[in-house]
């Protein structure tokens, strides 16, 4: 049960890895360090988008519309902090 302990936490680091690379690479396209013209680049952010969209949908029908910023990925975020500690305190049950 350790293991399935192990692999929950790994997807829940690959996930925040996800996450916090997607929030990074819209920061530089938005501020034209990098632009979407290049093939690697857009491929990179169509690949994460399509991974993350689902779980962004879900959070942005709950929060309130706020203009120009987006808090979803904040909230996915905190969502994952928070699986990640409660995994951690219960890890008695995978024993």
């Amino acid at each position: 049960m350790v293991s399935l302990f192990q692999i929950l936490m790994l997807v829940l680091d690959v996930v925040w890895f996800f996450i916090i690379a997607h929030v990074i690479l819209s920061w530089l396209i938005n501020f034209q360090v990098i632009n979407l013209h290049q093939p690697l680049v857009a491929q990179i952010w169509s690949g994460l988008n399509r991974l993350l969209e689902p779980i962004y949908s879900r959070i942005r029908r709950v929060l309130p519309a706020i203009q120009g910023i987006d808090l979803a990925p904040l909230v996915a975020l905190i969502g994952v902090y928070a699986l990640r500690i409660i995994l951690a305190n219960n890890i008695s049950a995978f024993y």
